[in-house]
C-alpha cells in the first residue's frame, strides 16, 4: 500500500527491530509538521584512519567485509556516502607523519603520500568499491614539523613567511594531485583540523586572521593556477568564537571567493547557528563526531543522537563519524580511549556493532542524499528530525531518551501516525508522502 508505514526500532537489549502497531489515524499530536522547508541534504560518513585498517587487518577476512558491507552498501548498510582523510598523520594515525619531511624543500620536490599506500589507500579504495561515488574531504592535523616553531608535530604554530606559506599552499595541491593518481578524487580541502587545539597530539594552532590572509593570499591563488576542481572549505572549526573565525573570514570578500563552506565540529557547533543566520548562502557540514571514552555506552549514543539532531537542525548539510572501526577499547596512538561504529577484536577474530553505529544507520539508512529538511513543531520536536527523500518517502528519526515508554501521536503527511516509543530507544518511521 502506498501509505504502507516502516517503523524500525533500536532499544538497550535489542537493535534495529522492524516493528508492528504503528497506525494512521487521526487525533491530537505531540509532534507535528511545519510549512517550513529548510536545507537539501547531501550525506552521512567517517573517517578513514590507519587504526581502523589496521584492526579491520587483523580479523577473519570475512568479518573485515561484513564491516566494510555494514559501512558502505548502499542497500542494506549505513550507506555512508562521505568520508574524511587526515593529510599527514591524524591523532589515530599508528605514528606520527607528514607527506614531506624534507627540511626546507619549498618546491614539494619531495613530496609522497607513499605511506599512505599501506592503510588509507587499501581502506578508501575498499569503500569505493560499494560507494564509487563516495565523496572526499581532507585535512591536515600538522603541517611538516620544518614548517612550524618549533618543528614538533605536536603542538606550534605555522611559521609565518612568504615562502614557507607559498609551499604549504602547493603541499595541498600535490596531495590533490597525487590521490587523483590513485583513481581517487578529493572533492574538499579543509584547511586544518581544529585550528584551536594546541595538544600533543598532531596540532597546529590558527587565529582567524590566519586563516583568512592564507585563503586569500596564498592557497586560494595556487588552487586556482593549478586548476584543481577541490575546493577551499573553512574547517574543521573547533571554536565557538564566530566573530574570530568564520565571521572574520567570511567577512573579506577577497578570501570568501575561494571558499565553498565551513566545517564545524566539536565546540563549533556553538558557533553553527550564528553562521547559519549571518551568512545563510554559504554550505555547512559537520565534519567530526565527538568521541566518547571507548566504552560504547547506550547513554553515549544519546548524547551522539543529540549531536546528529543539534547540528542537522542548524542546516548542516552532511554529517561525519569520527572513527568508524577500532580495536577494543579504542585506544589512539597518544593514549586516549574513544568509540566507534564497530570494534574489530583480533582476539575473536570478529567484529561487533556499538550503539553508534546504529545511531548512525537509523539517519543514514532512510535520510537519501537529495532529501530536503521538513519542518517539526510540538513537544517531542527537540527529539526529532524528518526529512521528504526524492523518492516521495517520509523519514522521521525519533529518540525516547526516558527510562519509561512514551506515545508518539504524530501529525504526519497521511494522517496521525501513533505508536509507543520503548524506553532509551531510537526509532525511525518510513512513510510515503
Amino acid at each position: 500500500m502506498a501509505d504502507r508505514i516502516t517503523w524500525i526500532q533500536s532499544t538497550p537489549d535489542k537493535c534495529w527491530r522492524s516493528m508492528s502497531g504503528a497506525s494512521t489515524t487521526n487525533g491530537e499530536c505531540n509532534l507535528k509538521l511545519s510549512s517550513l522547508r529548510h536545507q537539501t541534504w547531501q550525506g552521512f560518513g567517517g573517517c578513514f584512519n590507519e587504526i581502523g585498517w589496521d584492526a579491520l587487518s587483523k580479523v577473519a577476512p570475512d568479518q573485515k567485509q561484513k564491516a566494510i558491507a555494514a559501512l558502505f552498501d548502499p542497500k542494506h548498510g549505513c550507506r555512508l556516502n562521505f568520508g574524511r582523510l587526515p593529510i599527514g598523520a591524524s591523532d589515530y594515525a599508528l605514528d606520527w607523519y607528514s607527506c614531506n619531511e624534507t627540511p626546507g624543500d619549498y618546491a614539494m620536490k619531495h613530496f609522497t603520500i607513499d605511506r599512505d599506500r599501506k592503510y588509507l589507500i587499501p581502506f578508501i579504495k575498499a569503500a569505493m568499491e560499494l560507494c564509487p561515488d563516495i565523496r572526499l574531504f581532507a585535512s591536515p592535523w600538522s603541517p611538516p614539523t620544518w614548517m612550524k616553531s618549533p618543528r614538533a608535530y605536536n603542538y606550534g604554530k605555522l611559521v609565518w613567511e612568504k615562502q614557507n606559506l607559498q609551499a604549504y599552499a602547493q603541499y595541498f595541491v600535490r596531495f590533490v594531485q597525487a590521490y587523483a593518481k590513485q583513481g581517487i578524487g578529493i572533492q574538499q580541502i579543509h584547511v586544518q583540523n581544529e585550528p584551536t587545539a594546541d595538544q600533543k597530539f598532531p596540532s597546529c594552532l590558527w587565529s582567524g586572521v590566519e586563516l583568512r590572509d592564507f585563503i586569500r593570499d596564498y592557497m586560494g591563488p595556487t588552487f586556482e593556477k593549478a586548476g584543481l576542481d577541490a575546493e577551499i572549505w573553512l574547517g574543521t572549526i573547533n571554536s565557538d568564537d564566530y566573530n574570530g573565525y568564520a565571521n572574520t573570514v567570511l567577512s573579506d570578500p577577497a578570501a570568501r571567493q575561494y571558499i565553498r563552506g565551513v566545517g564545524y565540529q566539536w565546540a563549533g557547533k556553538h558557533a553553527i547557528h550564528r553562521t547559519i543566520t549571518s551568512h545563510p548562502q554559504v554550505p555547512l557540514m559537520q565534519t567530526e563526531n565527538e568521541c566518547g571514552d571507548g566504552k560504547n555506552t547506550w547513554d553515549y549514543a544519546h548524547y551522539i543522537f543529540d549531536l546528529f539532531t543539534h547540528y542537522i537542525i542548524h542546516d548542516v548539510r552532511a554529517y561525519i563519524y569520527w572513527n568508524m572501526v577500532l580495536p577494543p577499547g579504542g585506544r589512539s596512538t597518544w593514549g586516549w580511549y574513544q568509540n566507534s561504529m564497530i570494534v574489530a577484536d583480533p582476539q575473536s577474530q570478529k567484529i561487533r556493532f556499538m550503539p553508534e553505529f546504529y545511531v548512525m544507520k537509523h539517519f543514514s539508512a532512510f535520510i537519501d542524499p537529495g532529501a530536503v529538511r521538513l519542518g517539526l513543531m510540538g513537544p517531542w520536536a527537540g527529539n526529532a528530525v524528518c526529512f521528504a527523500n526524492p523518492d516521495g518517502a517520509m523519514s522521521l528519526v525519533i529518540a525516547n531518551p526516558f527510562a519509561e515508554k512514551m506515545a508518539l501521536c504524530f501529525q504526519g503527511p497521511k494522517g496521525v501516525v501513533k505508536c509507543e516509543l520503548a524506553p532509551r530507544s531510537f526509532s525511525t518511521i518510513r512513510q510515503m508522502l
